[in-house]
């Protein structure tokens, strides 16, 4: 080959490294990153994503713009995400319905686990059986004996919400059937079981915990394996007599799928390393939230548990997909 040949294949091979993957892995971020939160601005999902994108911010040099896309159960602002250029400059925050929507809908547009490449996980959150304070029921066990006994109803903020398949996961184990009530909101089910409208409902700390300290409900137990540790003294479901019950609430982030990998660990580490800190680890604690931060491929393994266990909640309740 000619000088002027070899010279002209070096700048192509050149170029081409320069507008690699990997290349601009090296490089990012180098301009904004749009964190889209496929839900309402001031819930824990959007209060979570403008923490983690402060933190990215301030590692990376970049400003991280918060995009709330509400609408249809969360798949407006996903199908953005699934749909934008694996450049790591479009992420996704998650929360359980991610999960959830592949048994509630039969025709999503885009798949929940092909679509998207997991980042980490942000947290996990315990959800709270409460019951009106004037309740017969003083332990899971006796709640469990007066649904079987009689025409009991509980509350939920609707169809596929966490608090609706917590309840169903629950009614299932338990072998009961009680009647669902939606409400709209989270204010409105705490009234509704508050006033005794509603014989139970499951709620998150974050809401729970001021009106178990208020006495204007009480707790039966929590969802996840392990205790909280802001409420110690309220037991397990499964440890109070619910063997194998667990629901975890869980917030992460994803990216496109074929995000090129060095991109994602860099997202993972400065997500992970946020959670670390001891200001982000006592403000969701508080609140009792728990701070994870794991492996892409740990997140993955929990959004795949979770999506097979509501298929099958969903079946078994006879909620059939939209």
């Amino acid at each position: 080959m000619s000088a002027p040949g070899i010279c002209r294949a070096l700048l192509v091979i050149c170029l081409a490294l320069a507008t690699s993957p990997t290349a601009r892995a090296e490089d990012y971020p180098t301009r904004t990153i749009k964190l889209i939160v496929p839900t309402g601005a001031g819930g824990i999902t959007d209060i979570l994503a403008r923490l983690v994108g402060k933190h990215i911010t301030e590692q990376f040099g970049q400003p991280v713009i918060i995009d709330n896309r509400t609408g249809a159960g969360g798949t407006i602002g996903t199908r953005a995400v699934a749909q934008a250029e694996p450049d790591g400059y479009t992420l996704l925050m998650v929360f359980p319905s991610h999960a959830a929507n592949p048994a509630l809908y039969a025709k999503l547009p885009y798949d929940s686990e092909k679509d998207f490449a997991p980042i980490s996980m942000v947290t996990k959150v315990s959800e709270i059986l409460l019951v009106p304070k004037t309740s017969l029921a003083k332990s899971v066990k006796e709640f469990v004996e007066l649904a079987r006994k009689g025409q009991l109803n509980y509350a939920s903020v609707g169809v596929g919400s966490l608090a609706h398949l917590s309840m169903e996961l629950f009614l299932s184990t338990a072998g009961v059937k009680i009647t669902h009530v939606p409400y709209r909101s989270v204010p409105q089910a705490q009234q509704a079981v508050m006033t005794g409208e509603v014989a139970a409902f499951f709620d998150t700390p974050v809401t729970a915990l001021p009106q178990i300290k208020a006495g204007t409900v009480r707790a039966l137990g929590i969802s996840t394996a392990r205790r909280l540790a802001v409420a110690p003294e309220l037991p397990t479901i499964a440890e109070a007599g619910l063997a194998g019950y667990e629901v975890i609430g869980w917030n992460g982030v994803l990216a496109p799928a074929n995000t090129p990998r060095p991109i994602i660990d860099k997202l993972n580490k400065v997500i992970v390393d946020a959670l670390k800190t001891p200001e982000m680890e006592k403000l969701l604690m508080e609140q009792g939230i728990e701070p994870v931060g794991n492996s892409p491929e740990e997140f993955a393994a929990l959004m795949h548990a979770d999506i097979e266990k509501w298929k099958r909640v969903t079946r078994e309740a006879g909620i059939e997909p939209q």
